[in-house]
């Protein structure tokens, strides 16, 4: 049976991540309070800031800026945007296959 847990991000109750995916109270507080779904949504987002930003994990601010990133994402405030980023849509022609196909 799959754990859940009442996510912060989507009030709701979701399934759990299997493990912490951060070292010590901060991966304990995801663990128990972070659906697996809002954590893979949360490293998409950081990837693109990572990327866009031309950020290095190697460096204590870009990391302490990585940090209260996810506490915004997480606790609904204010995100950096990712200039440039699009949101993707499907294409209408994939739309119609899938529809075909689930029928």
């Amino acid at each position: 049976m799959t754990r859940t847990v009442f996510c912060q991000k989507y009030q709701q109750e979701l399934p759990a991540l299997e493990i912490a995916p951060l070292p010590g109270a901060k991966g304990e507080h995801v663990l128990n309070h972070i659906s697996a779904k809002a954590w893979q949504e949360w490293l998409a987002h950081q990837t693109r800031l990572i990327n866009e930003k031309h950020l290095s994990l190697f460096d204590p601010s870009s990391r302490k800026y990585l940090s209260t990133q996810m506490e915004n994402f997480f606790n609904g405030g204010e995100l950096d945007t990712i200039e440039g980023y699009v949101p993707e849509t499907p294409a209408p022609d994939a739309q119609k296959n899938s529809d075909n196909i689930n029928k």
